[in-house]
């Protein structure tokens, strides 16, 4: 049986979430340096302003938004893995207040209906998913809302099949516009339940830009609603262009015959996430 301790837990999500608030994931400034090639105007403009914002906050360590986002883990957690000196979720908390007091990093997490501040970004919005083994895996990702704000859930009936399904994601895109900071990426779930959905959508937000999905008929499916999504011509930061979408990245899960959930979450082109493992 493996021993992870709560101390190291700690120490490693806050030098995670230090290192991914200041820089871009790389896969997605890569495609936005490619689209670069297909703008002109304001458009291309807008691209630029977005490249050189991610290559100077990685150079001096400062966040690369203003919103530094609500903590998001996904924690895969062994059976045969055992948790000492003290509880699992207090250590991670700890770890996402230690990393924005440290970072310096903007405070967003406030009570919903006093709206009063909880003072340390803390606490995380945390997804267990127990798997045999002693793995322990600890996937990061930093949600800002200008496009979580954008993200939508959708609950249709079975008749509406695929051509719904890709209505829903259209719509999705089309009515944000500029709001969430185009070039967006886009993660789908579907089936399931409503909640099931919405974390599908979330989870799928941890693959890379142009990475293949696993599944013959959804990469088809994501490559068909990337093509389309473009065509709209929202564009970067909606000034119109080629580039208003990087990636569409879709999970599925069974779901009940009477229903067809469909959770589309937004994510902007300030892609922070990383992993680390115990």
């Amino acid at each position: 049986m493996k021993t992870v301790s709560c101390a190291d837990v700690t120490a490693r999500l806050s030098e995670t979430i230090r290192k991914i608030g200041v820089s871009i994931n790389p896969d997605c400034l890569n495609a936005l340096k490619k689209g670069l090639d297909k703008e002109e105007g304001a458009a291309r403009f807008a691209l630029d302003i977005m490249v050189k914002n991610a290559e100077i906050a990685q150079k001096n360590a400062d966040p690369v938004c203003q919103d530094t986002g609500m903590t998001v883990l996904f924690v895969t957690l062994g059976q045969d893995v055992r948790i000492e000196g003290g509880v699992l979720s207090d250590a991670l908390n700890e770890g996402v207040r230690q990393a924005y007091e440290k970072g310096f990093f903007r405070k967003s997490v406030l009570d919903p209906v006093t709206r009063k501040n909880t003072g340390d970004n803390t606490p995380a919005v945390i997804h267990y998913d127990l798997v045999p083994g002693e793995e322990f895996r600890v996937d990061v990702l930093l949600k800002g809302f200008g496009s979580e704000n954008m993200s939508r859930l959708f609950m249709l009936p079975p008749s509406k099949g695929i051509a719904g399904v890709k209505d829903c994601i259209k719509k999705t895109v089309a009515e944000a516009g500029g709001n969430p900071c185009p070039p967006v990426l886009l993660g789908v779930g579907l089936g399931g339940t409503m909640e099931k959905a919405a974390i599908m959508s979330k989870h799928a937000l941890l693959r890379e830009v142009g990475s293949e999905n696993q599944d013959e008929y959804l990469n088809d499916l994501e490559k068909e609603l990337l093509s389309d999504l473009n065509d709209l011509g929202v564009g970067p930061q909606g000034f119109g262009g080629k580039t208003t979408c990087l990636s569409v990245f879709i999970e599925k899960y069974p779901t009940h015959l009477a229903g067809l959930p469909v959770a589309v979450t937004v994510q902007c082109h300030a892609v922070r996430h990383g992993s680390f493992r115990l």
